[in-house]
């Protein structure tokens, strides 16, 4: 998830199972910059209320994917012993498709999410209504994972599609790079999951992550991620197919739930991409707040900042009248700007 700043690379587009030794020192180095960065980051924001600020921004907890982890587990994967395929090549059961038709609209979100449906032709329904159109494109190898995930969930390819672009590093050509990491946070790949995100989808039942932990031994009894599986857990967020498929089932929890606290979602392609990206974007609890205009002002400036900076919030704040007014109006814009399913649409 995007937490202010883009995303640094890590540059490959190779599996983690199959990286080169020059591709090797690219994650080593990355890695070990972006734990001097989140130091740097942390004792720039200082202490006291700063220190508050920073919890917004940082995931303080204890990261396994540290860079004795990763060397470990970049050695641990030269080693044939270990036997285990890659993501692409273990199959899964498929979960039924959830039906996403809800078709009345409350307040300025649903006014905003309609006109967007309405300018972008997006159609109604779900999976593979409006086939996926990525002809053409650097990241035109995913269409058959999106496809798969679109199938498993009822997310309209396209609007997975447009997620991942919305969140994913590029390359100077748009191609999404899986091996990126956000140096203020924990996250990373092309769905930009934080740790604990990405733990939650593999510890909840029903999910892609969930079937592929288990099938690893990567859960214990109690169905929880042991602690020493995070590594190799949290890795898996620069495989591509993990990625898609966890966003998808990310998206699905979030509209179902965002459905069950009241929030009206339409069924259009625009409009379902668009709430799904608010969930992936702010989480469930801020984005049920977000949509159903009970964001607090305190909560609406800690988002503004860590998204355009202090000072920047600032302005906006000031202009807007309200923190609350100024969030909703870069989020709103940005996500009109930047979650264009149409755009991936045949």
């Amino acid at each position: 998830m995007i937490e202010g700043g883009t995303a640094s690379v890590l540059g490959s587009q190779a599996s983690l199972q199959g990286l080169t030794p020059a591709q090797k020192a690219q994650v080593i180095y990355t890695q070990a910059r972006s734990e001097l960065s989140g130091r740097l980051w942390r004792a720039a924001l200082g202490g006291g209320e700063d220190e508050k600020r920073a919890g917004a921004l940082v995931d303080k907890r204890s990261d396994p994917m540290s860079l004795d982890g990763l060397l470990a587990l970049l050695d641990e994967r030269t080693k044939a012993a270990t036997g285990q395929p890659a993501a692409s090549e273990q199959g899964f059961p498929r979960a039924p498709a959830a039906d996403p038709s809800c078709n009345s609209q409350v307040g300025v979100w649903e006014r905003f999410a309609r006109q967007q449906d309405s300018e972008g032709n997006g159609s109604s329904g779900s999976g593979s209504e409006g086939a996926l159109s990525m002809q053409g494109s650097p990241n035109a190898r995913y269409s058959g994972i999106l496809g798969s995930a679109a199938s498993r969930t009822g997310i309209p390819a396209a609007a997975l599609a447009t997620i991942v672009n919305a969140e994913a590093a590029k390359g100077s050509d748009g191609r999404w790079l899986p091996y990126s990491r956000n140096p203020r946070s924990s996250a990373a790949g092309i769905g930009q999951f934080l740790n604990k995100t990405w733990e939650g989808q593999a510890e909840r039942e029903g999910t892609w992550l969930h079937a592929y932990a288990q099938q690893n031994g990567w859960l214990n009894a109690r169905g929880q991620v042991r602690s020493e599986s995070r590594g190799a857990l949290l890795a898996l967020r620069y495989d591509p197919q993990a990625s898609i498929e966890t966003i998808a089932d990310y998206a699905r929890t979030n509209l179902d739930s965002l459905r069950g606290s009241g929030v009206r979602i339409g069924g259009g392609v625009i409009e379902l991409a668009q709430a799904a990206y608010l969930g992936h974007h702010l989480g469930l609890g801020d984005a049920t707040r977000f949509l159903k205009g009970g964001l607090s002002p305190e909560r609406a400036r800690t988002l503004l900042n860590a998204q355009v900076g202090t000072s920047n919030a600032n302005r906006r704040i000031e202009m807007a009248g309200s923190a609350v007014a100024a969030h909703r109006s870069w989020l709103l814009d940005y996500v009109g700007r930047n979650i264009r399913p149409e755009r991936f649409s045949a």
